[in-house]
C-alpha cells in the first residue's frame, strides 16, 4: 500500500513538472517607432487543445509593471490588456498548438523598455521565463535638403572647382551686357555729334564781332 502512494505520488509530480517554457531570446534590441517579435516556446498541452491553455504575459519596469497580454482557455481576453499596449500587440494564434507563443509588437517606443515576463499554464504544470527588451530612440538621418544646401545647391555627380561649373552662367551673362554696352556707346556717340551740329550750325549763325 505504501509503495502504491509513493508510485502514485512520484508519476502526479512527473506529470505536474513535464510542462517546459523557454525564451527564444533573452535579449532585444529595437528602435523607436519599429517592430520588434518576442517568442516563447512551451510544451504543448496534452489533449493538443487550445482549450486547456492560459498565459499571462506582463512587463515589468522599476517597480511597475504592465499586462501586455492574457489567453483564458485559449481565448485572448483584450479587456485586462494595459491601455499602454492598446492597438500595438498581437499574437499569432495559429503557432499556439505547436507550442509557441509569438507576441507582435509595433510602433515601438523607448518606455517599452524593460523586462517580459510570460507564464503558461497547460495543465500539466505551470511555469515562467522572462526576456529583456530595449528600444533606443530613433537616429537622426540625413536629409536630401541638408545634403543640398551643404553642396551649394550642385548636384554632388559634378565634378570641376565651383568657377568651372558656375562659368557657363557668367558667359550668358556677358553675352547679355555686350549688346547693352553697344547701345548705349551708339546713343551716346549720336548725341555727341548731332550737339556739334548743333553749335557749329550756331556758330554760323551768330559771328563774333571783330575787336
Amino acid at each position: 500500500m505504501t509503495c502504491s502512494i509513493l508510485l502514485l505520488i512520484t508519476l502526479t509530480s512527473c506529470v505536474s513538472g513535464s510542462l517546459v517554457v523557454n525564451v527564444t531570446q533573452s535579449f532585444y534590441q529595437a528602435e523607436e517607432n519599429h517592430n520588434v517579435t518576442l517568442e516563447w516556446t512551451f510544451t504543448p498541452a496534452t489533449d493538443g487543445s487550445l482549450k486547456s491553455i492560459y498565459i499571462t504575459c506582463e512587463m515589468y519596469t522599476g517597480d511597475k509593471h504592465f499586462e501586455l497580454f492574457h489567453l483564458h482557455e485559449g481565448v485572448e481576453v483584450s479587456e485586462s490588456q494595459d491601455k499602454w499596449f492598446a492597438g500595438r500587440v498581437q499574437c499569432d494564434k495559429d503557432v499556439l498548438r505547436e507550442g509557441r507563443l509569438r507576441l507582435h509588437m509595433s510602433r515601438l517606443r523607448t518606455d517599452d523598455s524593460g523586462d517580459y515576463l510570460c507564464t503558461v499554464n497547460t495543465g500539466d504544470g505551470e511555469k515562467s521565463k522572462k526576456c529583456h527588451l530595449n528600444v533606443t530612440a530613433e537616429k537622426d538621418r540625413p536629409k536630401p535638403e541638408t545634403t543640398n544646401s551643404t553642396s551649394g545647391g550642385r548636384d554632388p555627380s559634378q565634378t570641376g572647382s565651383p568657377s568651372q561649373a558656375e562659368s557657363p552662367g557668367w558667359i550668358g551673362l556677358y553675352c547679355g551686357l555686350v549688346p547693352i554696352v553697344v547701345v548705349v556707346v551708339v546713343v551716346v556717340t549720336l548725341l555727341g555729334v548731332r550737339y556739334c551740329l548743333c553749335r557749329k550750325q550756331q556758330d554760323s549763325m551768330n559771328p563774333s564781332l571783330p575787336i
